[in-house]
């Protein structure tokens, strides 16, 4: 039972990175318990465990069943970030736990760099600094790149609200859109397609913002690539998970594709050294809302979540797969 306005005592699990927003806001009956990864975790008392009541997850660490089953009273997930594929919400949902995630806050935030990826690939802008800074340009100007977005149609992978905002960017820069997504998405204008492949053969250049998971895992597969073409530009501000990273290297190195811009990637922090060699990729370290004023934002919804639900009332970002009932 949450605490209903009183002044008892609530413990809370913070699992993940330390954060000044998420350390320093909260009132003083909330007894903070704070752990950084899975190993750390292995330290908390079976005393502290069987109190816990809220956790806090910070970060991209892994909240699985077996991990959420150390704390038999737990009511509440508060989950940074939009994606919550680290939290198994099937176990959550089958115990009665609510799962919140941070969505709309970051909506515009990753949206600009999801256009300033793609530019930045399509324009070799990474490439042409590092040109600049090697001295080059005093005896031979940067050769023409070969992409712009000019001559650019765009599919989306996903048409949820960042999807929207980033198609809302590309239309203004007038460039076509065009999305694939399991169904039709509600008030938009944007040509739909039911099949990725059928997308992926009518545009050149795909962007990734869906969901991760089993239900994503390798959707942008080799077939997918073959079909997008050698003009074809990939850009993932998703999850590693989405594209099928073996393919996508071998599709870059053989000319399948044209060029990739990537933000996310399969086994994060660790970048194959084969993406990091080549010309035709530019990288980013995971940074799409990692903007100070962004990131603040998502820390204080990761706050007021557990605020509003140990104060006796509805947080504001439960997940789908976890309703709220009865509050």
């Amino acid at each position: 039972m949450a605490a209903n306005g009183s002044e008892e005592q609530v413990d809370v699990l913070i699992y993940g990175p330390s954060k000044p927003v998420v350390d320093n806001g909260f009132p003083e009956n909330f007894v903070l318990h704070k752990f950084e990864n899975q190993r750390d975790l292995g330290r908390i008392s079976p005393d502290v465990a069987a109190r816990i009541r809220g956790i806090a997850v910070t970060g991209l660490v892994q909240a699985d069943g077996a991990m959420l089953a150390k704390f038999p009273k737990t009511e509440i997930v508060s989950s940074f970030g939009v994606g919550y594929d680290h939290v198994d919400f099937r176990y959550a949902a089958g115990h009665n736990i609510i799962v919140t995630n941070t969505p709309d806050v970051l909506t515009e935030e990753v949206a600009d760099t999801a256009l300033g990826l793609l530019i930045a690939t399509l324009r070799e802008f990474i490439e042409a600094d590092r040109y600049l800074r090697a001295g080059h340009w005093s005896t031979k100007a940067f050769p023409l790149s070969r992409g712009s977005l000019r001559d650019r149609k765009v599919g989306m992978v996903g048409m949820g609200r960042i999807g929207q905002a980033i198609a809302r960017r590309l239309e203004a820069s007038l460039v076509p859109v065009v999305y694939h997504s399991r169904n039709p998405a509600k008030g938009v204008s944007y040509k739909h397609y039911p099949n990725l492949i059928e997308m992926a053969k009518d545009v050149d250049t795909l962007i990734a913002i869906t969901p991760g998971g089993p239900s994503t895992a390798k959707m942008i597969n080799a077939e997918v690539l073959k079909a997008l073409g050698p003009r074809g530009v990939f850009i993932n501000v998703a999850r590693g998970s989405v594209a099928d990273e073996e393919a996508l290297i071998a599709a870059l190195k053989d000319g399948t594709i044209m060029a990739a811009g990537l933000d996310v990637f399969a086994n994060e922090p660790e970048v194959p050294d084969a993406l990091k060699a080549m010309k035709n990729v530019v990288l980013l370290p995971h940074i799409a809302s990692a903007s100070i004023t962004t990131r603040n934002a998502m820390d204080q919804l990761v706050v007021d979540n557990l605020k509003l639900w140990f104060d006796g009332k509805a947080p504001l970002t439960p997940v789908a797969e976890t309703p709220l009932k009865g509050r």
